[in-house]
């Protein structure tokens, strides 16, 4: 094995460990859904790294690209349901528009200034 394969190993497990703290430390909902979908693709990666090109392809389609999608979904209807800003996020949203919880809701007060997180409030 090249000093190259080990590097790019290298890259790989330090970048899986690096998401997986940040993805178990984060409080916002909308960045763990990001950090997850970014999880199963570096995971994808290295399924094929071992040589395991098939569930490279199951962890990218079904690990990254269907639950990150229905991620999304369960953020949008949660937004809608709990009422943050003027609704939820559109479709386009995850791709940059202006998301309830990502610090850059309208400093107008038109809803809370943070999105969902994971803290523990006061029960009802």
């Amino acid at each position: 094995m090249s000093w190259a394969h080990w590097l790019l190993d290298s890259v790989l497990v330090i970048l899986l460990l690096g998401l997986a703290i940040r993805l178990l430390t984060t409080r916002d909902l909308f960045e763990a859904t990001v950090l997850f979908v970014a999880y199963g693709l570096t995971l994808a990666l290295a399924w094929v790294r071992v040589g395991a090109p098939d569930l490279a392809l199951a962890e990218a389609a079904l690990g990254a690209g269907v639950t990150g999608a229905l991620f999304l979904n369960a953020y949008k209807r949660l937004a809608r349901r709990v009422g943050w800003g003027e609704g939820a996020p559109e479709a386009g949203a995850a791709l940059g528009g202006d998301v309830p919880g990502r610090g850059d809701a309208p400093a107008g007060g038109d809803g809370p200034p943070e999105g969902p997180t994971l803290e523990r409030g006061p029960s009802p």
